[in-house]
């Protein structure tokens, strides 16, 4: 399995190559998609991107964990987060 993490400048360069728009051009691109895609998860929608995957926001309810030092108690407040699921 690879290390590498795979960056905003990596997919701006990479349009860059690919697509052949200048590097500010690719950049605003991949800016602009990255912040559609953020923009559809916080107004709760689901976004489905074909022969890629599907991103969703979930909610966690309020929860109790323990500090694993000490084994106390933790209140854990509701959060919401994105969830993934790889097309493969």
């Amino acid at each position: 399995m690879s290390e590498k993490t795979l960056t905003r400048m990596d997919l701006s360069e990479a349009v860059f190559r690919e697509v052949g728009l200048s590097r500010n051009e690719s950049s605003d691109l991949v800016e602009a998609v990255l912040k559609h895609i953020s923009d559809a998860l916080a107004a709760g929608d689901t976004v489905k991107i074909s022969s890629f995957g599907t991103f969703s926001v979930r909610s966690k309810t309020a929860r109790v964990g323990r500090n694993p030092k000490t084994g106390d108690e933790v209140p854990i407040s509701p959060a919401a987060c994105c969830h993934s699921v790889p097309r493969i």
